[in-house]
């Protein structure tokens, strides 16, 4: 099942946000300083392309460093990827096969908002209990 949905993902709405993510991520490789917020989005790219069968998590060790990351990656870059997600997402629920695919769009702007001290990990991790957004 897990396959069937990914493609769906994938032709209605993955590869378009990969490739959002891909671009964020060279634009932020072109600086020195911004090099992590680039690797966040190429992991964060790889995820949105075939999400089902994988969950985000916290990192519970990820301290100050990451929220100054968070602070400057919803500025940077978080904010216009999370619009593109909701646009997305309310796109994909006009109709009724497309309503849980928008609803995983909207989840995943809350993501897009903040990626570091998060991990993709396999929904068959231990780990992969459900991110509590404090």
């Amino acid at each position: 099942m897990r396959f069937v949905l990914n493609v769906i993902w994938f032709v209605l709405a993955g590869f378009w946000l990969a490739v959002g993510y891909a671009l964020a991520g060279l634009l932020m490789c072109v600086l020195i300083v911004t090099i992590p917020f680039g690797i966040a989005s190429f992991r964060l790219a790889g995820f949105v392309l075939w999400p089902f069968g994988r969950t985000i998590v916290a990192q519970h060790d990820a301290g100050t460093p990451s929220l100054i990351g968070n602070v400057l990656w919803f500025l940077l870059a978080g904010l216009w990827i999370a619009i593109g997600h909701v646009v997305t997402g309310i796109a994909l629920c006009v109709t009724i096969v497309g309503i849980p695919f928008g609803w995983a769009n909207i989840k995943l702007a809350l993501v897009a908002l903040a990626p570091l001290g998060k991990e993709v990990v396999s929904s068959d991790d231990p780990r992969a209990v459900p991110v509590v957004w404090a």
